[in-house]
């Protein structure tokens, strides 16, 4: 759990124990835990659900307690001696929670607002992003849920391991691709040189580009433009890196509805299965890892995909 990194005075002398595990514009998490444990020495004793009810009545009574203060603060800071609407709401009994930044987040509600729940509410994290395949976006989602809902690191490692074996080896490779949007084509795509087949590629062009000017010089070198769709600007579409060819193509886009055979039999031969694992998942899942403080086992699978 991350914890705020800087701590205003006003709401945690330096030195002293910070119990606010997260905040944003009108939320405010708070650790629960010591205070429970104080109130109820057998807490740990007790069910997962009776530790949810005990941790929202004494929410509740916090609650109740700084409305009590509002009434006095409205009076005395805003000179409101009538009605007013500042009011504290206990909203979710969070039972685990990762916290990666402001915003972006998963917790494990177990109560809302007085109802019993059971879900893994995520927001803004990297791999929920249009951009990310949802192949690894699915995989990772169903770790962190796993995570939160209390499995142990080898299980994990074991389900990674798994993962990457099945990646890498014959994945379609249209599930290894970039969901993207093809902006700005027009501008980086040049002539034909003199000798060469493929078309040449401004300075400075994003990969998804590089990968959909590739993909529509497949299409005329082999023919295949009359009877399929050439990308276009603003196309959506989704790309993938290539290992070493006779071409010299580094990624290739496609649009998923309308792949003609022989591309994609060239990129079942081609597609780096590797480099997709490695710079698409592989980073997300060694951040991850670092923010829940685990050390890597020394396993071989680990090793190979960690570089341990």
């Amino acid at each position: 759990m991350k914890h705020l990194e800087k701590v205003p005075w006003f709401i945690c002398d330096e030195g002293d124990t910070n119990f606010i595990s997260y905040n944003d514009t009108d939320s405010l998490y708070v650790n629960a835990e010591p205070l429970v444990k104080h109130l109820y020495p057998d807490f740990e004793e007790k069910t997962d659900e009776e530790k949810d009810n005990l941790l929202e009545s004494v929410a509740l009574k916090y609650q109740d307690l700084i409305n009590e203060y509002y009434d006095e603060m409205a009076k005395t800071i805003f000179n409101i001696n009538d009605s007013h609407r500042f009011e504290m709401k206990t909203e979710a009994v969070i039972r685990a929670a990762y916290f990666r930044a402001t915003r972006r987040y998963a917790q494990w509600i177990t109560k809302s607002e007085g109802v019993d729940v059971d879900k893994l509410d995520i927001k803004g994290l990297e791999f929920m992003k249009a951009n990310f395949p949802p192949l690894f976006g699915k995989f990772f989602n169903k770790l962190l849920d796993q995570v939160i809902r209390g499995v142990t690191q080898d299980e994990i490692d074991k389900q990674i391991h798994e993962f990457r074996d099945k990646v890498l080896t014959n994945l379609d490779p249209v599930l290894l691709g970039n969901p993207t949007s093809v902006k700005k084509l027009n501008s980086y795509v040049g002539p034909r040189r003199n000798g060469e087949i493929l078309s040449s590629i401004k300075l400075g062009a994003p990969a998804p580009v590089k990968a959909a000017i590739r993909y529509n010089d497949l299409l005329h070198l082999w023919k295949l433009d009359k009877k399929y769709s050439e990308i276009v600007q603003g196309d959506k579409v989704k790309w993938v890196y290539l290992k070493p060819n006779s071409y010299k193509i580094e990624t290739l886009a496609f649009l998923e509805f309308d792949i003609p055979d022989k591309i994609r039999t060239f990129m079942e031969e081609y597609v780096d299965r590797k480099k997709s694992f490695d710079t698409i998942l592989l980073n997300k899942l060694e951040g991850f890892y670092s923010d829940l403080e685990w050390q890597l086992n020394v396993n071989p699978y680990i090793k190979q995909f960690f570089n341990f």
